[in-house]
């Protein structure tokens, strides 16, 4: 590891994550619509990925930086494009409309503080082990297979996950139901799960040296927090409470980790 060059790298990723989220911005006040941050998230660990590429050349072993790099480019250019796909014709996000209707000042910049300069130093501290293991010169080991097979099952796991909520969505007969086929039989959030993979996955291929093992670990300690504990699993079940049968799903469904789902009804009643 080249501590100075990964200082650079550092300030780098920092940066391309900044510019995505303020074009995001501009884009967003120009639509009037901020849930664009979302499509961004993914789009701004893209960019860390490929400043990071270019930069650690010379630097790294090139066989881990072909892995993390394009790992995480397809992770996040898929969520990126589901994302986009799934908003499309949509109004705002109600997270947003909620959070900006109680914005002191204005709502505007309140936005730009509390989400996309919020989201673009989120995006650059869980990237750092994809960062930090461009930097490493050993080639594949253990770990880093280990890693690329946690990822490979997390992505996996998000794709199928989003699939069949989609299919199950775009049937007129589901409308009112709770989604409670396939992986969501298993676990309430199976994209969220998937993401929990992923990132540790990516941490793995970072912990070839003990240094970068422990200066990384923050890194998916962060991402899981959000997923469980933050804005992802707690903020949707919270807006998912009060639907009929939402109860019942939740009663016989793991709310994280997969298992075989518990005796129950079948089907939520409908609205």
């Amino acid at each position: 590891m080249t501590w100075s060059a990964f200082a650079v790298n550092l300030a780098a990723s920092a940066g391309a994550a900044l510019a995505v989220m303020l074009g995001a911005f501009a884009i967003a006040l120009r639509k009037g619509v901020h849930r664009i941050v979302d499509v961004a998230w993914g789009i701004a660990f893209t960019a860390v990925a490929l400043v990071t590429w270019a930069l650690s050349a010379g630097y790294g072993d090139a066989g881990r930086r072909f892995a993390v790099t394009v790992a995480t480019c397809v992770w996040g250019l898929r969520l990126a494009l589901h994302i986009a796909r799934r908003a499309r014709g949509q109004g705002e996000d109600p997270r947003y409309a909620r959070m900006l209707a109680r914005a002191p000042g204005s709502p505007a910049a309140y936005a730009l503080r509390k989400v996309y300069l919020l989201q673009g130093a989120l995006v650059w501290l869980v990237s750092l082990p994809v960062q930090a293991a461009a930097y490493l010169a050993r080639g594949v080991d253990v770990l880093m297979v280990l890693g690329m097979v946690a990822w490979a099952a997390g992505v996996g796991f998000e794709a199928v996950g989003d699939h069949q909520l989609a299919r199950f969505k775009a049937d007129p007969a589901n409308r009112g139901r709770i989604m409670d086929r396939g992986l969501w039989a298993w676990t309430r959030h199976p994209n969220y799960f998937g993401d929990f993979l992923v990132w540790w996955g990516l941490y793995l291929a970072a912990c070839a040296t003990w240094q970068t093992a422990a200066l990384t670990l923050v890194s998916p300690l962060v991402m899981t927090g959000l997923l469980v504990w933050g804005s992802g699993k707690r903020l949707l079940e919270a807006h998912m409470a009060d639907r009929p049968g939402y109860a019942a799903y939740k009663a016989r469904t793991s709310g994280f980790l997969p298992r075989p789902p518990q005796r129950g009804p079948s089907r939520p009643v409908p609205r």
